[in-house]
């Protein structure tokens, strides 16, 4: 008899009581999921975390007093063994490199559908940085402006050449586009192919270059010249 998985535990952390209960029913209709609390201020978070010591949590960087980019640290602190992700409206670039260098695992969009915040959750459970697609293209530019050497929570070895080598010419023009921070739909439309056809290329390069994330590949792009 094959053993159920252990639950995620999730804590929510949102200053907006409706956005609060609406999300934890929307992560509470996956099986593998639980909530065990949320908190509406970055004070309360950190008692929160602390007592329940959660696998994930879910923070919103626009909270009362304090940003939740700036409540990283302590909350992290409280909560040695979670994976903090970064729910939020905001695209700036700062508040995304803030985020990376003070520890989350992920920086997420609000307009997110269900499944894929799911999916995200479940990566970053696994070990992997998850970052909006929508994203990409300006954590790139962060990458490559000053605050580069501390996004130590995405940078990657530079992969040897035969690696980049490998890549035909047309997976060498979805990474570019990958790298300019363009969705799958974007790229199918640039390059004139399907949606499912550009899916199937994002595979394979993240398979040829040996990373888990299209964060991962922009950002080796970048360093590459490629973008």
């Amino acid at each position: 008899m094959t053993a159920t998985p252990p639950k995620i535990r999730i804590l929510v952390v949102d200053d907006h009581t409706l956005f609060r209960r609406g999300l934890t029913a929307l992560l509470q209709r996956e099986p593998q999921f639980e909530v065990v609390g949320d908190a509406a201020d970055a004070g309360e978070a950190q008692r929160r975390a602390q007592a329940l010591q959660p696998d994930v949590i879910l923070l919103d960087n626009h909270l009362p007093g304090v940003n939740g980019v700036h409540a990283l640290p302590a909350l992290i602190d409280a909560a040695a063994g979670a994976r903090v992700i970064v729910l939020t409206v905001s695209e700036d670039e700062n508040d995304l490199a803030a985020a990376l260098r003070n520890g989350a695992c992920g920086y997420l969009l609000k307009t997110i559908e269900g499944d894929a915040l799911a999916a995200a959750i479940r990566r970053a459970v696994r070990g992997e940085s998850v970052v909006s697609e929508e994203m990409t293209g300006k954590l790139v530019a962060a990458f490559r402006g000053a605050a580069a050497p501390q996004l130590a929570t995405v940078a990657v070895p530079a992969p040897p050449v035969s690696k980049l080598d490998a890549l035909s010419p047309r997976e060498n023009d979805i990474l570019r586009c990958i790298a300019r921070g363009e969705s799958n739909k974007e790229i199918a439309r640039s390059l004139g192919i399907a949606e499912t056809t550009v899916k199937i290329h994002v595979q394979h390069i993240l398979r040829k270059l040996e990373v888990s994330s299209r964060v991962h590949a922009a950002v080796m792009a970048t360093e590459h010249g490629l973008a």
